[in-house]
């Protein structure tokens, strides 16, 4: 696992792209203050960039420093929850313009599976997590089901959790309103 964890740093710090596991579906991934890395993304997956994508964080004190005011409510929420969380968060700041939604906002996960976690804490910066297919198919439930046009276009496979065939769900996902309430998106 370690040297997955490297070799995709070492390609997430040149601007490269990764298909990798998370603690939901095997996601690309990119740094997420690269406008130009993010830009790939949206290119492979063939997806239009008025959609915006989430980022992984391995630690929810690091929010602040992506969202300009985190809601108490938010805290509970990710104290609370027992499984993966996306939460979309007015406010984005110090990520890549073309990553940010037109409304200003960004869906941020704090991760706890081990392997992406692990990832964030090294990169030391968001990871972009997006279902490893192309727009508008069905998102893969393990390695196996990724498409070849997915793995050729990205710069790093990580090797981890490969052989795994498990029934992978994508996140649920919240919407904090600026009223502070809650829009969910997908449960």
């Amino acid at each position: 696992m370690q040297d997955d964890i490297k070799k995709a740093c070492d390609v997430l710090k040149k601007g490269g792209i990764i298909l990798y596991p998370t603690d939901t579906i095997w996601g690309v991934g990119c740094d997420a203050t690269n406008e130009e890395a993010v830009k790939r993304i949206y290119e492979l997956k063939q997806r239009d960039d008025s959609k915006s994508m989430l980022v992984l964080l391995d630690n929810p004190a690091k929010l602040q420093a992506y969202v300009k005011d985190v809601p108490d409510i938010a805290w509970d929420l990710i104290d609370l929850t027992d499984k993966p969380l996306t939460i979309i968060y007015e406010g984005a700041k110090n990520l890549a313009p073309n990553l940010i939604a037109p409304d200003g906002s960004i869906g941020v996960r704090i991760t706890a599976e081990t392997f992406s976690m692990e990832l964030c804490r090294q990169f030391r910066k968001p990871i972009v997590s997006s279902s490893a297919n192309v727009s508008g198919e069905p998102s893969p439930a393990s390695f196996s089901q990724i498409g070849q046009a997915i793995k050729n276009g990205v710069d790093y496979i990580v090797t981890y959790r490969q052989k795994e065939q498990g029934k992978s769900q994508p996140s649920a996902i919240v919407k904090l309103e600026k009223d502070c309430s809650i829009k969910v998106i997908r449960k």
